[in-house]
């Protein structure tokens, strides 16, 4: 049986819309909205000189300036465990090579815990050379395979009463990591990126694909999400994994009624323009979502959800051949 289709909305960690009451509001009013999950993205800093592109937008720069405030992510979402009852609770995505792996595994299981079993892993290897040289961490040239080494700690460390490990990047002596998360055998583990290696591990490790399209130069239309899926059922078939069991949520920006000279974006325009895009994406198979609404104040960003709640999100599934 295929899962029920699932939206979810990330939330500001930086700049003013990061304020800790507002950020505990939008996360309340997401739920009372019946989104299915909220996430929140990763950086430990900022720095003031970036050379690295940022994948998601078109000039390349990283929107965030380093003196504006950005919440760590896994500390955030504890606290938004205490403030939610139902909500899931993602990271779009944690950059597993900025913490060691035994750190991440105790606090994700953690509030894993204080949520009730309501952690989704989302997880990337990270793009920013600068911030990997502030953390001290020397693995950007390195960081696929660090992280692919993590996603085997952690898988290991949450399924064992005792683990030990001997890898290229972390060793550890048999040693106890409890509690395991409350979710078994652990959270779903959601991998980030396309390029052909995020494919791969997403094949081997992941529960699922998490891309970010329609956001230039990250176009990803359907066709090319089917492609994806394809390279990833095929990888994780050869390593012994049930293809079928691998999901994809597409994480997007929606738009509504953007001025005409902006020129017309996928997932933009009136709300039934707006679901008809989504439609194109389930036809291809994808099953749950994440949407965003730009950078923009607290209160337009509730007004945002509303509007998406009430008039988009009915509508999702209206013209989709099965």
């Amino acid at each position: 049986m295929a899962p029920t289709l699932a939206i979810g909305c990330t939330l500001p960690t930086s700049g003013a819309a990061a304020d800790i009451s507002a950020l505990r509001g939008l996360a309340q009013a997401a739920e009372d909205l019946a989104f299915d999950s909220i996430w929140l993205s990763d950086h430990v800093v900022v720095p003031e000189r970036i050379g690295s592109s940022y994948p998601y937008s078109p000039d390349g720069r990283f929107p965030t300036p380093p003196n504006q405030p950005y919440l760590e992510p896994l500390a955030a979402l504890a606290y938004l465990a205490a403030a939610t009852r139902r909500v899931r609770l993602g990271t779009h995505v944690l950059i597993l090579p900025y913490r060691h792996p035994l750190v991440t595994a105790k606090m994700v299981a953690t509030i894993d815990h204080l949520s009730g079993g309501r952690v989704d892993l989302g997880i990337g290897v990270g793009w920013m050379r600068e911030e990997f040289e502030a953390l001290g961490v020397p693995l950007y040239d390195r960081r696929g395979a660090a992280s692919d080494e993590q996603l085997r700690i952690l898988k290991t460390v949450w399924t064992a009463e005792i683990a030990s490990f001997e890898g290229e990047f972390y060793r550890f002596e048999r040693l106890g990591a409890n509690p395991h998360p409350l979710q078994q055998p652990y959270p779903p583990i959601w991998v980030g990126g396309h390029t052909p290696a995020a494919l791969r591990r997403t094949g081997r490790y992941g529960d699922g694909w998490l891309p970010i399209g329609a956001r230039p130069p990250a176009d990803l239309p359907p066709e090319a999400i089917a492609a994806g899926m394809a390279t990833i059922r095929a990888e994780a078939e050869r390593v012994g994994r049930d293809p079928q069991q691998v999901r994809v949520c597409f994480s997007t920006t929606v738009t509504f009624d953007p001025p005409a000279e902006a020129g017309k974006r996928p997932f933009s325009g009136s709300p039934s323009e707006i679901a008809a895009e989504f439609d194109r994406y389930i036809d291809v198979g994808v099953d749950s979502f994440i949407v965003s609404f730009g950078r923009r104040q607290s209160a337009d960003l509730e007004q945002c959800l509303q509007r998406f709640a009430e008039q988009v999100r009915p509508a999702v599934g209206a013209t989709v051949v099965r």
